[in-house]
């Protein structure tokens, strides 16, 4: 896995935790660390826990936006304490921290993993900018993790699933480029679709979310969502013709 995978923590509360993140980010080989609008002071009590992921905490990015955290990133991953299995509830359809470890196995380029704050977790907002959501399974009467030990489950997970390095073994899987710039692109021009053929307006978010969501479980190639364009280019023009000959009569 050639994967650039920076932690993002958003709004922490507690200095402690913080430093606790930073220590299993650097247990489980993550790049980097980002805080949002940090609530925690960084100090002592992060420091003292943070361990050999001090050098992590000391070059933390510090930024105030959700958007300016997750810039650039190819594949935003959001955690949620809340899972459903409707179909319909796309807002939170999340995978299994195994289940992501697959995805990342096999793709190459920058991955935001993003963690919301203690008290209750990533907005509605945050949540619909995601990609893609994990989820860890807990007891339903107490499913709420602690935030370090969260990250700690999910980058465990994601390490594990590198496996080991073996040149005895069989061929490993072709690695997929991601990249964001071509899925972001392929959003907008599904968006510009919709509008065209007079899709109900009231729905289109939820149709864009649920396309964000297949996308971040699939992790399409380059040169896949090129031809998905290209199906969006042919099709424009053939509504294009259409108008003009209706115009013509």
């Amino acid at each position: 896995m050639t994967v650039r995978l920076d932690v993002v923590l958003v709004r922490p509360k507690e200095d402690g935790n913080v430093g606790a993140v930073a220590r299993a980010a650097r247990n489980f080989g993550a790049d980097g660390l980002v805080l949002v609008a940090s609530r925690a002071r960084i100090g002592a009590e992060a420091r003292r826990r943070s361990m050999a992921g001090l050098p992590l905490l000391r070059a933390a990015t510090r930024v105030r936006s959700f958007d300016r955290a997750v810039e650039g990133a190819d594949l935003v991953v959001g955690t949620t304490d809340l899972s459903t299995g409707r179909s319909s509830a796309y807002l939170r359809r999340s995978v299994s921290p195994e289940r992501l470890g697959e995805v990342l196995r096999t793709v190459e380029g920058r991955v935001a993993l993003v963690f919301g704050p203690e008290d209750n977790g990533l907005s509605r907002e945050e949540l619909a900018k995601c990609d893609l959501l994990v989820h860890i399974p807990a007891r339903r009467e107490y499913p709420t993790l602690n935030l370090s030990h969260a990250a700690g489950i999910v980058l465990y997970a994601v390490h594990r699933a590198r496996g080991p390095v073996d040149p005895e073994t069989t061929p490993a899987p072709d690695v997929l480029a991601l990249n964001g710039r071509e899925k972001e692109l392929f959003l907008t021009r599904l968006a510009e679709l919709l509008a065209r053929i007079g899709y109900p307006a009231h729905k289109r978010r939820g149709l864009i979310l649920l396309y964000r969501r297949v996308l971040g479980r699939a992790t399409p190639t380059e040169a896949e969502y090129r031809m998905m364009l290209g199906l969006f280019k042919s099709l424009g023009r053939a509504m294009d013709r259409g108008s003009h000959g209706r115009r013509q009569r």
